[in-house]
C-alpha cells in the first residue's frame, strides 16, 4: 500500500519560512519522480515544484528562487523549503510520487500566508 504523508505546513506571516516534508511508503522511492503541488480555494492544483530521480529540479515561475525542492532517498522522503512567503502561496500543498503510468498523492497540509 502506497502512503504519501505530508507534514510542516501551517501559519505564517508574510516573508516568513515554512519546511515542508513528505514521508513515501509502498514505493521504490529512489525511482521515482516526486513533487509538490498546491491548491487555492476556487482554483486549479497547479505543480510548484519536481526533483526527478537523477536529482533535476524543476520550479513554477512564480517560486523560482524562493522555494527549493530536495530529497532524501535514504529517508524515502521530499522536503519544500519554502522562504520569503507571500500571501499568494497560500494554499493546500500536496504530495506526489510519479513514474511511468503510476501516480500518488498525499492527503495535503494547509500553507496559510497572512499577518
Amino acid at each position: 500500500q502506497v502512503q504519501l504523508v505530508e507534514s510542516g505546513g501551517g501559519l505564517v506571516q508574510p516573508g516568513g519560512s515554512l519546511r515542508l516534508s513528505c514521508a513515501a511508503s509502498g514505493i521504490m522511492f529512489r525511482i521515482y519522480t516526486m513533487g509538490w503541488y498546491r491548491q487555492a480555494p476556487g482554483k486549479e492544483r497547479e505543480l510548484v515544484a519536481t526533483t526527478t530521480s537523477a536529482g533535476t529540479t524543476n520550479y513554477r515561475d512564480s517560486v523560482k528562487g524562493r522555494f527549493a525542492i530536495s530529497r532524501d532517498n535514504s529517508k524515502n522522503t521530499v522536503y519544500l523549503q519554502m522562504n520569503s512567503l507571500e500571501p499568494e502561496d497560500t494554499a493546500v500543498y500536496y504530495c506526489n510520487a510519479h513514474r511511468f503510468t503510476d501516480n500518488y498523492w498525499g492527503q495535503g497540509t494547509q500553507v496559510t500566508v497572512s499577518s
